[in-house]
């Protein structure tokens, strides 16, 4: 298959677009720049829409409305954007009206700084908005899991009838390298998607036919709990079938490095170095940072693990309370934590490996 070099925020646009999104409504804000701006370009080339709103508010509210008509639709944005967008969020999974957002995390609390980070874990696992609603939410250590994660999201939402996040760190958002990118859906494909939707989307109707209703409770006439206890119910099949993790040397790992994103795809290079050195480590990554892969870590031996080595660029630590929630507190915990835009290096995370072993 053909490879192209592109750059993260771009590559990921793009597949959005192969995936059939022909909407996209969002507003700047580095370092998710280049998601929209590559949008703009390539929207009319394929009879898509771009619209930029006057801000995030009104984004996603362009958003919501596009995504009540069935069409494959995203939007993207960054911390504090995302933050401002948490209203529209919760009206979409009210609604449940499928989207996809892109989250592509920097420094905070507040504005921050724009550098990566990993600071958003419970915005997106935790309140992504007001109501207690939940998204699916996926979480790349590199390009090539973003473009197939973004690209995969679309079936995800069209299939739940829900928002579905794509939760990235900066780094991987401007960073540049080989990406192999999925096939176009054709326009037949894309006719035969909507027409999916039609016994709820708003597409318009002849009279006498049936009219269709975008609220709250996504558009049935049922009260708000039992809409509720529904959405409860799809949350908790979520976590029994649609967990995803990666394992990394894990077979005879005396320590565990829990990690996800750029922080995972640090710790795979420091445990080649420590494993080289001759320490057992291995790591376990959440590839859905929501529903969280409890499993792989609940069944970790404590007569085996020495530790478990939580590597995030946060600080305090977020990752850590599922990690935490795995394990039942029979395995000892470290972190190893940078933020603010700072990177770990390699052997930071080494020496934080070394520091289990030796106690």
């Amino acid at each position: 298959m053909e490879r192209t070099f592109m750059k993260g925020c771009e590559a990921i646009a793009e597949a959005a677009i192969r995936a059939g999104c022909r909407f996209f409504a969002g507003y700047p804000i580095t370092p998710q720049n280049e998601i929209p701006e590559y949008f703009s370009r390539r929207m009319p080339e394929v009879n898509g829409i771009f619209v930029q709103g006057e801000s995030e508010v009104a984004s996603v509210n362009i958003l919501y409305g596009a995504a009540g008509t069935g069409i494959r639709c995203m939007t993207s944005s960054s911390s504090c954007g995302i933050a401002l967008k948490a209203e529209g969020f919760s009206y979409m999974a009210g609604a449940r009206v499928p989207a996809v957002i892109g989250s592509v995390m920097r420094g905070g609390p507040g504005v921050g700084t724009i550098q990566p980070a990993q600071q958003d874990y419970f915005q997106a696992t935790r309140a992504p908005g007001n109501g207690g609603f939940q998204f699916l939410v996926f979480a790349p250590s590199t390009m090539q899991e973003a473009i197939d994660m973004t690209f995969q999201a679309f079936d995800y939402a069209d299939k739940y009838r829900n928002p579905v996040m794509v939760l990235l760190d900066g780094f991987i958002g401007a960073m540049m390298e080989p990406v192999v990118l999925p096939d176009m859906k054709s326009d037949e494909e894309l006719v035969a998607l909507k027409k999916a939707h039609q016994s709820w989307a708003l597409t318009g109707r002849e009279e006498g036919g049936k009219a269709h209703y975008v609220t709250p409770t996504g558009g049935k006439a049922i009260s708000l709990e039992t809409h509720n206890k529904e959405c409860a119910e799809m949350y908790k099949g979520w976590a029994e079938t649609e967990v995803q993790y990666a394992e990394y040397m894990m077979d005879d790992a005396e320590v565990v490095i829990a990690a996800y994103g750029i922080s995972a795809r640090i710790s795979e290079s420091a445990i080649d170095i420590l494993r080289e050195q001759g320490y057992k480590v291995g790591m376990i990554r959440p590839k859905t940072v929501y529903p969280f892969p409890y499993a792989p870590f609940s069944k970790l031996d404590p007569k085996k693990i020495k530790g478990i080595l939580d590597v995030e660029l946060s600080i305090p630590a977020q990752l850590i309370q599922d990690v935490e929630l795995g394990t039942k507190g029979a395995i000892p915990i470290s972190t190893s934590l940078r933020s603010g835009g700072e990177i770990h290096s390699r052997e930071e995370i080494v020496e934080a490996a070394k520091k289990i072993f030796a106690k």
